[in-house]
């Protein structure tokens, strides 16, 4: 791999078994992902997009091919080694938060510190200072019922960035936001690219992240049929509204001529 490059996947294929049956979800999808850059991966419900982010976090393994993450092959990895690098190199952002209900900011945050066998009050400390980066230091005792939705979702990010990865993957990450909260996260995630140099793979329906991107993979019936880059990014026209955008899918057409 280039020295800049986190994330190689080369000709990926994924199925899934019901069964006796063999359901494809990934046919032969190739992507790569640099250093301290933004991604982002659009497409239809169904076409792989989620599939796809869960090889590469290693929720899921390859049927075929290959995936290689931070000089990790992740198909030469064993169940407890596919763990730790999942603990270590991974942060993830979802949809709905994953917020622990009982545990206040500062304990969420905690949570992949404490399975990385981190000492108390270092993990305590960085909680602290990762909430504060993040524009919540002053939620640090709040539980997640006392937030907001995009409150919630700066937390989880702060979580994310626990265990200093230097990737972080995000499903719909702004799908239960409003408009302004999807903003300010998709500011949070820029600014933390450039600060912190973590790169960011996001599946998303969201014109708001998508213009946030620096590259944008579209996905249809698991193969990726375009790629995009930031000029091509910076020439979309998207629909201001983004409840008239679920199905987002960027093609020649909706380019600007």
């Amino acid at each position: 791999m280039p020295n800049d490059e986190l994330v190689k996947v080369t000709d990926l294929v994924r199925y899934y078994k019901r069964g006796k049956i063999k359901i494809p979800a990934l046919l032969g999808v190739d992507l790569s992902v640099k250093k301290g850059e933004i991604v982002g991966i659009v497409g239809p419900s169904g076409s792989g997009k989620t599939s796809l982010l869960n090889v590469i976090g290693g929720l899921g393994r390859p049927s075929r091919g290959s995936v290689v993450v931070d000089g990790s092959d992740l198909s030469q990895l064993g169940d407890t080694e596919l763990s730790n690098f999942r603990l270590k190199k991974i942060g993830f952002i979802f949809q709905f938060y994953n917020l622990i209900s009982t545990l206040n900011a500062a304990e969420n945050v905690e949570v992949p510190m404490t399975l990385a066998g981190m000492e108390k009050e270092k993990r305590q400390n960085r909680a602290k200072e990762l909430l504060r980066i993040v524009g919540m230091g002053h939620r640090t005792d709040h539980l997640p019922d006392q937030m907001s939705g995009g409150e919630q979702q700066r937390v989880a990010v702060a979580r994310a960035l626990a265990n200093s990865p230097p990737i972080i993957l995000g499903d719909e990450p702004t799908g239960d936001l409003d408009s302004k909260s999807a903003k300010k996260l998709v500011e949070l995630i820029r600014t933390l690219r450039r600060e912190n140099k973590v790169a960011f793979v996001l599946v998303t329906h969201d014109p708001l992240v998508v213009q946030g991107c620096d590259r944008v993979y579209s996905i249809r019936d698991g193969k990726v049929i375009k790629e995009f880059s930031q000029t091509d990014i910076n020439h979309f026209r998207l629909d201001k509204d983004r409840d008239d955008m679920d199905h987002l899918l960027l093609t020649d057409d909706m380019v600007a001529k």
